[in-house]
Protein backbone atom coordinates (compact mmCIF):
# COMPACT_ATOMS: atom_id res chain seq x y z
CA UNK A 1 0.00 0.00 0.00
CA UNK A 2 0.75 3.19 -1.09
CA UNK A 3 2.20 5.98 1.59
CA UNK A 4 -0.59 8.21 0.04
CA UNK A 5 -3.30 5.62 0.26
CA UNK A 6 -2.34 5.25 4.25
CA UNK A 7 -2.03 8.98 5.07
CA UNK A 8 -5.59 8.98 3.52
CA UNK A 9 -7.13 6.51 5.46
CA UNK A 10 -5.60 7.90 8.51
CA UNK A 11 -7.62 10.99 7.75
CA UNK A 12 -10.40 9.13 7.12
CA UNK A 13 -10.17 7.29 10.79
CA UNK A 14 -9.53 10.75 12.52
CA UNK A 15 -12.32 12.31 10.60
CA UNK A 16 -14.71 9.81 11.67
CA UNK A 17 -13.11 10.03 15.50
CA UNK A 18 -13.63 13.65 15.05
CA UNK A 19 -17.34 13.61 13.94
CA UNK A 20 -17.93 10.74 16.88
CA UNK A 21 -16.23 12.79 19.48
CA UNK A 22 -18.43 16.01 18.32
CA UNK A 23 -21.70 14.33 17.88
CA UNK A 24 -21.54 12.72 21.21
CA UNK A 25 -20.34 16.11 23.04
CA UNK A 26 -23.40 18.04 21.43
CA UNK A 27 -25.62 15.55 22.70
CA UNK A 28 -24.10 15.56 26.50
CA UNK A 29 -24.41 19.37 26.03
CA UNK A 30 -27.59 19.72 25.21
CA UNK A 31 -30.25 20.87 28.08
CA UNK A 32 -32.58 18.51 29.72
CA UNK A 33 -36.23 19.01 30.58
CA UNK A 34 -38.62 16.45 32.20
CA UNK A 35 -41.80 15.74 30.79
CA UNK A 36 -44.51 14.02 32.96
CA UNK A 37 -46.53 10.97 31.67
CA UNK A 38 -48.01 8.26 32.91
CA UNK A 39 -47.33 5.04 31.03
CA UNK A 40 -50.38 3.01 31.32
CA UNK A 41 -51.93 4.36 28.22
CA UNK A 42 -51.21 2.59 25.15
CA UNK A 43 -50.53 3.71 22.31
CA UNK A 44 -49.45 6.94 23.73
CA UNK A 45 -47.15 5.65 26.53
CA UNK A 46 -46.71 2.54 27.78
CA UNK A 47 -44.10 -0.22 29.61
CA UNK A 48 -42.67 -2.53 27.19
CA UNK A 49 -39.70 -4.52 28.60
CA UNK A 50 -38.95 -2.18 31.54
CA UNK A 51 -38.78 0.90 29.39
CA UNK A 52 -41.55 3.62 28.65
CA UNK A 53 -42.57 3.44 24.96
CA UNK A 54 -45.33 4.41 22.70
CA UNK A 55 -46.06 7.20 20.39
CA UNK A 56 -45.90 10.43 22.65
CA UNK A 57 -42.18 8.93 23.33
CA UNK A 58 -41.27 8.38 20.25
CA UNK A 59 -42.59 12.12 19.14
CA UNK A 60 -41.13 14.04 21.95
CA UNK A 61 -37.48 12.21 21.46
CA UNK A 62 -37.54 13.60 17.91
CA UNK A 63 -39.00 16.89 18.78
CA UNK A 64 -36.17 17.26 21.15
CA UNK A 65 -33.60 16.65 18.49
CA UNK A 66 -35.38 18.91 16.63
CA UNK A 67 -35.61 21.65 18.71
CA UNK A 68 -31.87 20.82 21.00
CA UNK A 69 -33.53 19.25 24.16
CA UNK A 70 -32.92 15.97 25.57
CA UNK A 71 -36.32 14.80 27.22
CA UNK A 72 -36.49 13.11 30.56
CA UNK A 73 -39.56 11.06 30.76
CA UNK A 74 -40.43 10.76 34.13
CA UNK A 75 -43.40 8.41 35.20
CA UNK A 76 -46.40 9.94 37.55
CA UNK A 77 -50.32 8.81 38.04
CA UNK A 78 -52.35 10.90 35.55
CA UNK A 79 -54.25 12.86 38.10
CA UNK A 80 -50.94 14.19 39.45
CA UNK A 81 -49.75 15.90 36.35
CA UNK A 82 -51.39 18.96 35.99
CA UNK A 83 -50.14 20.23 39.70
CA UNK A 84 -46.61 19.09 39.06
CA UNK A 85 -46.67 21.09 36.00
CA UNK A 86 -48.71 23.98 37.44
CA UNK A 87 -46.17 23.78 40.78
CA UNK A 88 -43.29 23.39 38.73
CA UNK A 89 -42.40 19.98 40.08
CA UNK A 90 -41.97 18.87 36.21
CA UNK A 91 -41.27 21.21 33.67
CA UNK A 92 -43.75 20.10 31.29
CA UNK A 93 -45.84 16.92 30.53
CA UNK A 94 -46.95 14.50 27.56
CA UNK A 95 -49.63 11.96 28.65
CA UNK A 96 -52.74 11.82 26.17
CA UNK A 97 -53.27 15.09 27.22
CA UNK A 98 -56.75 16.88 25.62
CA UNK A 99 -57.07 20.82 25.06
CA UNK A 100 -60.00 21.87 26.97
CA UNK A 101 -61.08 25.82 28.05
CA UNK A 102 -60.38 24.13 31.85
CA UNK A 103 -57.12 22.94 31.38
CA UNK A 104 -55.95 26.16 29.15
CA UNK A 105 -57.06 28.42 32.10
CA UNK A 106 -54.19 26.12 34.19
CA UNK A 107 -51.33 25.45 31.90
CA UNK A 108 -50.14 26.12 28.20
CA UNK A 109 -50.80 23.99 26.18
CA UNK A 110 -48.73 23.31 22.54
CA UNK A 111 -49.80 23.27 18.77
CA UNK A 112 -52.31 20.19 18.33
CA UNK A 113 -50.52 17.07 17.95
CA UNK A 114 -52.84 14.48 16.92
CA UNK A 115 -56.89 14.71 16.98
CA UNK A 116 -58.68 11.97 19.71
CA UNK A 117 -62.38 11.56 20.14
CA UNK A 118 -63.81 9.66 23.24
CA UNK A 119 -65.71 6.64 22.21
CA UNK A 120 -67.25 3.63 23.94
CA UNK A 121 -65.94 -0.29 24.24
CA UNK A 122 -68.58 -2.85 24.50
CA UNK A 123 -68.87 -6.70 25.19
CA UNK A 124 -69.60 -8.42 22.56
CA UNK A 125 -72.71 -9.07 24.53
CA UNK A 126 -73.85 -6.24 24.07
CA UNK A 127 -73.75 -5.28 20.58
CA UNK A 128 -76.59 -3.44 19.74
CA UNK A 129 -78.05 -2.13 23.18
CA UNK A 130 -75.33 1.00 22.97
CA UNK A 131 -75.01 2.94 20.75
CA UNK A 132 -73.70 6.41 22.00
CA UNK A 133 -73.01 8.16 24.87
CA UNK A 134 -76.74 9.11 26.10
CA UNK A 135 -77.28 5.20 25.93
CA UNK A 136 -74.85 4.41 29.07
CA UNK A 137 -77.79 5.95 31.24
CA UNK A 138 -78.11 3.42 34.10
CA UNK A 139 -74.83 1.43 33.34
CA UNK A 140 -71.26 0.84 35.05
CA UNK A 141 -68.97 2.52 32.93
CA UNK A 142 -65.12 1.78 33.40
CA UNK A 143 -63.07 4.87 32.92
CA UNK A 144 -59.35 5.92 33.70
CA UNK A 145 -58.75 8.10 36.56
CA UNK A 146 -58.89 11.77 35.96
CA UNK A 147 -59.74 11.48 31.99
CA UNK A 148 -61.53 13.12 30.00
CA UNK A 149 -63.96 10.08 29.47
CA UNK A 150 -64.42 10.39 33.15
CA UNK A 151 -65.78 13.74 32.92
CA UNK A 152 -68.04 12.59 30.04
CA UNK A 153 -69.12 9.64 31.80
CA UNK A 154 -70.21 11.74 35.00
CA UNK A 155 -72.34 13.99 32.75
CA UNK A 156 -74.38 11.40 31.58
CA UNK A 157 -77.36 11.46 34.27
CA UNK A 158 -77.90 7.71 35.54
CA UNK A 159 -74.45 6.87 34.39
CA UNK A 160 -72.13 5.66 37.12
CA UNK A 161 -67.78 6.19 36.40
CA UNK A 162 -65.77 3.09 37.56
CA UNK A 163 -62.23 4.85 38.09
CA UNK A 164 -58.97 2.56 37.33
CA UNK A 165 -55.32 3.84 37.26
CA UNK A 166 -55.03 2.57 33.76
CA UNK A 167 -57.00 1.95 30.34
CA UNK A 168 -56.18 -1.93 30.30
CA UNK A 169 -57.29 -2.28 33.86
CA UNK A 170 -60.71 -1.01 32.60
CA UNK A 171 -60.75 -3.20 30.08
CA UNK A 172 -59.78 -6.16 32.14
CA UNK A 173 -63.15 -5.12 34.54
CA UNK A 174 -65.16 -4.54 31.17
CA UNK A 175 -64.27 -8.28 30.32
CA UNK A 176 -65.28 -9.36 33.69
CA UNK A 177 -69.04 -7.68 33.62
CA UNK A 178 -67.60 -5.34 36.44
CA UNK A 179 -68.94 -2.69 34.53
CA UNK A 180 -71.43 -2.73 30.68
CA UNK A 181 -68.80 0.09 28.70
CA UNK A 182 -65.71 1.54 28.86
CA UNK A 183 -64.93 4.96 27.01
CA UNK A 184 -61.38 6.78 26.35
CA UNK A 185 -59.47 8.10 23.34
CA UNK A 186 -60.89 6.62 20.48
CA UNK A 187 -56.84 5.71 19.50
CA UNK A 188 -56.50 4.08 22.46
CA UNK A 189 -59.46 1.64 21.83
CA UNK A 190 -58.09 0.99 18.09
CA UNK A 191 -54.82 0.35 19.43
CA UNK A 192 -55.57 -2.42 22.00
CA UNK A 193 -57.93 -4.12 19.59
CA UNK A 194 -55.18 -4.27 17.20
CA UNK A 195 -52.44 -5.07 19.59
CA UNK A 196 -54.30 -7.72 21.79
CA UNK A 197 -56.68 -9.36 19.11
CA UNK A 198 -59.23 -9.55 21.39
CA UNK A 199 -62.35 -11.12 20.36
CA UNK A 200 -64.48 -10.22 23.29
CA UNK A 201 -64.36 -6.72 22.78
CA UNK A 202 -65.96 -4.49 20.12
CA UNK A 203 -65.47 -0.85 19.64
CA UNK A 204 -68.96 1.46 18.95
CA UNK A 205 -67.35 3.54 16.05
CA UNK A 206 -70.62 5.69 15.86
CA UNK A 207 -69.97 6.46 19.24
CA UNK A 208 -67.37 9.16 18.82
CA UNK A 209 -68.19 12.03 20.31
CA UNK A 210 -65.00 15.13 21.14
CA UNK A 211 -62.40 15.47 18.96
CA UNK A 212 -60.50 17.70 19.57
CA UNK A 213 -56.34 18.20 19.48
CA UNK A 214 -54.18 16.51 22.07
CA UNK A 215 -50.93 18.44 23.28
CA UNK A 216 -47.75 18.79 25.39
CA UNK A 217 -48.18 21.33 28.38
CA UNK A 218 -45.93 23.23 30.54
CA UNK A 219 -46.32 25.89 33.28
CA UNK A 220 -48.07 29.54 32.79
CA UNK A 221 -45.40 31.88 31.46
CA UNK A 222 -43.00 29.48 30.14
CA UNK A 223 -44.12 30.84 26.63
CA UNK A 224 -39.86 30.13 25.58
CA UNK A 225 -40.28 26.13 26.18
CA UNK A 226 -43.43 26.13 24.65
CA UNK A 227 -42.02 27.96 21.18
CA UNK A 228 -38.85 25.51 21.27
CA UNK A 229 -41.51 22.53 21.28
CA UNK A 230 -43.99 24.18 18.61
CA UNK A 231 -40.66 24.71 16.57
CA UNK A 232 -39.49 21.04 16.59
CA UNK A 233 -43.16 19.98 16.20
CA UNK A 234 -43.26 21.61 12.98
CA UNK A 235 -39.74 20.38 11.98
CA UNK A 236 -40.59 17.29 12.02
CA UNK A 237 -44.01 17.79 10.46
CA UNK A 238 -42.28 18.96 7.59
CA UNK A 239 -39.70 16.55 7.03
CA UNK A 240 -41.81 13.46 7.13
CA UNK A 241 -40.69 12.50 10.67
CA UNK A 242 -44.08 12.95 12.01
CA UNK A 243 -45.79 10.79 9.51
CA UNK A 244 -43.39 7.87 9.98
CA UNK A 245 -44.21 8.05 14.10
CA UNK A 246 -47.45 8.15 13.51
CA UNK A 247 -48.08 4.77 11.37
CA UNK A 248 -45.81 3.31 13.86
CA UNK A 249 -48.53 3.83 16.63
CA UNK A 250 -51.82 4.58 15.92
CA UNK A 251 -53.82 2.06 13.41
CA UNK A 252 -56.02 3.79 11.13
CA UNK A 253 -60.10 2.87 12.00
Amino acid sequence: MSIAMKMNKLLVAVATVLSLTANSSYAQDLPEISFATEPTFPPFEFTQDGKIVGFEIDLINAIGRAAGFTPKIVAMPFDAILPAVMGGVQEAAISGISKNPEREKKVLFSDGTVVAGQAIMIRKDSVGQIHKMEDLKGHKVCVQLGSVGADIVRGIEGAEAVTFNSMPEAYMELKKKGCDAAVTGNPVHQYYLASTKDQDLVYVKESLVRAVDLGIITRKGNEQLIEKINAGLKTIRENGEFAKIEQRWLPNE
